[in-house]
Order: structure tokens, then C-alpha cells, then sequence
């Protein structure tokens, strides 16, 4: 049998064959289509782990689904991330071939240097890089069979090192997750998924692989569709719509959260930062066909692993500082609680899950470090979310460590502040993170000799993704102490604040 991502596509298949399984911005592809494209696709890539490097479109989305059929690991990358990001991914990863567009292959001198890679770019004929022809070998009659315990694919997180961590996700860990998600959901045919989330975020696995397994269409949701989200829900008749919390806010400024303005959604899900009650109840209110739910999950857990159904009659009683609940564990997984001492505590502690979906490590093994525990004779991964018990549920209190949420995106503060360390005139960096309304805010706080802004971002460019770059930045003579002589970063927390905020 092929790999768990790979048999939801063709189970989407048997019941939806003449069927749309995605539309974006550069045209659609039915279920048929779309599979005869990846087998075909799938016969020329050679063994290995495969980048994808293409923007959000036919060709990345060909691209994945091929990496799964040709049973090879497969690597999303963002053409937007800075060449040498991307670069130190290609390396880490151990990649041995790429798919791109011709955006993506426009970006391989700058990436790739002087290293040589076979690529295929079915929109090119020829170029600097050597082409993977289409027509070197027969298309495949059948996904290729893997075994469960193989990496189905990698994605990067921000490193406090200086550098991201490659996560490798295993066929097995898929399986169990979207076993999970199956009887947990009745997605049919009919449904119609939004597709939110840029492929090189794990999030997307769930748009691509729920849709498919359903047999359900896959719509690619462009930014101009946020000036008037009802209007394109109702267009393209969405059913099903998952994004960050974040995505409210948008809609929310741009009008689109009137009562019963998105009568057409089923099922709405949010993730990747704190989901807010005032939130949710305004979409739930918006939205009022459709059940409204909060998933949370690292990278390293597979996607998501917890689930809470917002309720408005309990829902906020249970959540902590105003923000939803993370819900219940998947079935199947188990939990600790650590207190300050490491040790277990009762009620509230530090989030530690293992189970079935949990990576077996980080690409580079000294990442591990601090991260997964050996506890009662299983490991155990360490979240580094701080979170209580209430109602039989558990809900989110806060971060343990320097870790973020901007937009989504889990960014360790400390890389941040290599980065800054880098630039010239920068003696020491600390980076933090105001609220800006219903956002987050990076300020960058430096010592050593001031620095134009300007300068200083366009070097952060060269490293870090754009999410990445603080917005603001503040030069200051010394930092400010605490009682035990260590910077004080409540203290840079509340000037960042007041910087942000006026």
C-alpha cells in the first residue's frame, strides 16, 4: 500500500474522479487530472528527499502530491524565505532533487551557488541547472509502497541556534493523525475546503490531504480575497475554512464579520497562535452554520493534536486570559504536566505529549536537547507551552521559553537575536514581542553604535524570512537589569509596548 497521504488522495479519487481536487490562481485540475499529472511527474523524480520550491500554485501542488507517489521524502519550501535560508534547509534536509515553477528556478543561482542538483521545471526546456525531462521515463501506474516509519516529509522551524531545526514527519504519524481527523469529521464530496496556509507550513497538510480524502475541492484563497471574504466565500460556495486566528482581525477591518455574513460554512478551524473568545464568538456569529473549532499541535506533533469545539456557554469559563481552550489530546496520545522543577505537577505545568504522532527527532540530533525527555520509559516531547487542567480539558496560559507566534508562525526570538548580533555596530540584541491591537509586534533592542533601521533590516533579509523581521527597532545605551543581573525582559516587554502603542 502507498503512504498514508498518498492512499488519501486516491481514496478522494475512487469516489470524485471527474471531480475538481484544486483550483488556484493559475488554473484547476480535477481528480483525475491531477493524478495522471503526479504519476506522471512522480516516473521522472529520482530517489531521495525532493524540495519543493515553486509559489502556491498547479506546479507546487503537483509537486507534493508527486514527491508522496514517487514514495520519496518530500521538503516544501516558500520561494519568498531569503536564498541562503533556504539554502542551509537544502542542506540539512539532504535534498537530491527539486520541483519548481519558473518563479522557483528563477531563485536556484542564489540558492544553490555552485552546488549542482537535477530539477524538474515542466514549464522549462532548458537552463542553467541541469532539467529532469519529463519524458526520461514512463509515468508510474501506482503510487509506490514506503514504509510507515519513513519521513513522508520535512518542514523547518525557527532555531534558537541561529539556524532552523528540520522536522521529519513519518508516514505512520500521518496516518494516525487523519485516522483521528476521520472520525472526527463527516467531510464529504461536497465540501469545499479554503486553502489558507503556504505550503511549507505544516497546517497545510490538513487542507491538502482532508480535501482529498474526501474527495472534496481545494480552493487556493488569494489575498485580495480578504477586501470581501463573504462575498468570495459565497462565490467559490466554500464549506470549510482554516487559518490562523490572525485572519479575523483582517476580516473583521475589512467589514466582513456582520451577523450571518458566511452562511455557507460548516466547519471553521483556527490555529498556530492564541485564538481569542471575543474572536471566536464574532466568527461564530458570522459564520452561524458552522461549528467553530480550535486546534492546537507543534510541528513536532503532527499538525495538531488537541481540539476544543467553541461553545459561547462554556467555552469562555474554561479558557484562560480570555483565549479559547486547546481542548482534549487525540486519542491515542498522552500528556504530563511539568512544574517549574521539572518534575510532574498537578492541574498547570509545561506541556509534554507523546504517542503516535510525535517525531522521532530533529533532523540534527543535538536539536533534541531539551526538547524530548525520557520519562516512565517513553520519550516525550517537551512543548514548551505552559498550560491548566479545567473542565477535563486543557487550556493554553502561556510560553515557557522564547518562543513566538507572529502571524502563525512559531519564531524563536533568540534567532532573531544572532541575527542582529551580526550586523556591524550591534554588541548584544534582545528581541520581544508587543501587542499591537489584535497582533504581534517584534521590536529589536540593541546595544554597540546605532544603526539606521533600514540597514539593519536589509541584513536580517538576508537570513530571515519577512515575518521574521522586527518592525520597529530601538537602540539603547544599556539594558536594563533585573535583581540577578540579567536583562530584564519584562522590562524590555513593557518599553516595546509603549513604543508600539504610544
Amino acid at each position: 500500500m502507498p503512504g498514508a497521504l498518498a492512499a488519501r488522495f486516491l481514496r478522494g479519487l475512487a469516489v470524485a474522479p471527474g471531480r475538481t481536487a484544486v483550483r488556484a490562481h493559475d488554473g484547476a485540475l480535477t481528480y483525475t487530472e491531477l493524478h495522471e499529472r503526479a504519476l506522471r511527474w512522480a516516473g521522472a523524480l529520482p530517489g531521495g528527499t525532493v524540495a519543493v520550491l515553486a509559489s502556491k500554485g498547479l506546479d507546487a501542488y503537483t509537486g507534493v502530491l508527486a514527491g508522496f507517489y514517487a514514495g520519496v521524502t518530500v521538503v516544501p519550501l516558500s520561494t519568498e524565505f531569503p536564498a541562503e535560508r533556504t539554502r542551509r534547509m537544502i542542506e540539512a534536509a539532504g535534498v537530491t532533487a527539486l520541483v519548481t515553477d519558473e518563479r522557483g528556478y528563477g531563485t536556484l543561482p542564489a540558492v544553490l551557488g555552485d552546488t549542482v542538483l537535477p530539477v524538474l521545471c515542466p514549464a522549462l526546456t532548458e537552463g542553467p541547472f541541469p532539467l529532469i525531462p519529463l519524458d526520461g521515463a514512463p509515468p508510474l501506474a501506482e503510487p509506490r509502497p514506503v514504509d510507515p516509519a519513513d519521513p513522508a516529509y520535512i518542514l523547518f522551524t525557527s532555531g534558537s541556534t541561529g539556524r532552523p531545526k528540520g522536522v521529519p514527519i513519518s508516514h505512520a504519524a500521518n496516518e494516525h493523525y487523519f485516522g483521528v481527523l476521520d472520525a472526527r469529521y463527516d467531510f464529504t464530496p461536497d465540501d469545499v475546503f479554503a486553502q489558507t496556509f503556504d505550503l511549507n507550513f505544516d497546517c497545510a497538510m490538513f487542507d491538502l490531504f482532508c480535501a482529498w480524502g474526501a474527495g472534496a475541492r481545494l480552493v487556493q484563497i488569494p489575498a485580495a480575497a480578504y477586501r470581501d471574504l463573504p462575498a468570495f466565500i459565497a462565490e467559490s460556495g466554500l464549506t470549510v475554512w482554516f487559518s490562523t486566528p490572525s485572519a479575523i482581525a483582517l476580516v473583521r477591518r475589512t467589514g466582513g464579520l456582520a451577523p450571518a455574513s458566511m452562511p455557507g460554512l460548516r466547519w471553521s478551524f483556527f490555529a498556530g497562535e492564541a485564538f481569542k473568545c471575543g474572536d471566536a464568538g464574532d466568527w461564530q456569529r458570522a459564520a452561524p452554520a458552522s461549528a467553530v473549532e480550535n486546534l492546537y499541535g507543534p510541528t513536532e506533533l503532527t499538525i495538531t493534536c488537541t481540539a476544543h469545539r467553541w461553545s459561547p456557554a462554556t467555552s469562555p469559563r474554561r479558557g484562560v486570559n480570555g483565549v479559547v481552550p486547546i481542548g482534549e489530546l487525540h486519542k491515542g496520545l498522552d500528556y504530563l504536566l511539568l512544574g517549574p522543577d521539572g518534575e510532574p505537577a498537578d492541574g498547570e505545568g509545561e506541556l509534554c505529549v507523546t504517542g503516535p504522532q510525535m517525531t522521532s527527532g530533529y533532523l540534527d540530533p543535538a536539536d533534541d536537547r531539551g526538547r524530548f525527555i525520557e520519562r516512565d520509559a517513553r520519550r516525550w516531547y517537551r512543548t514548551g507551552d505552559r498550560v491548566r487542567e479545567v473542565g477535563g480539558e486543557l487550556a493554553y496560559v502561556d510560553r515557557m521559553d522564547g518562543q513566538v507566534q507572529v502571524q502563525g508562525w512559531r519564531v524563536e526570538l533568540s534567532e532573531i537575536d544572532h541575527g542582529l548580533r551580526s550586523c556591524p555596530g550591534v554588541e548584544d540584541a534582545v528581541t520581544v514581542a508587543a501587542t499591537a491591537g489584535p497582533d504581534v509586534e517584534l521590536v529589536g533592542f540593541y546595544v554597540g553604535r546605532p544603526v539606521p533601521p533600514v540597514e539593519l533590516a536589509r541584513r536580517l533579509r538576508r537570513t530571515l524570512p519577512e515575518r521574521m523581521i522586527p518592525r520597529r527597532f530601538a537602540h539603547l545605551a544599556d539594558f536594563p537589569l533585573n535583581a540577578n543581573r540579567k536583562i530584564d525582559r519584562s522590562a524590555l516587554r513593557t518599553l516595546a509596548n509603549t513604543i508600539v502603542n504610544g
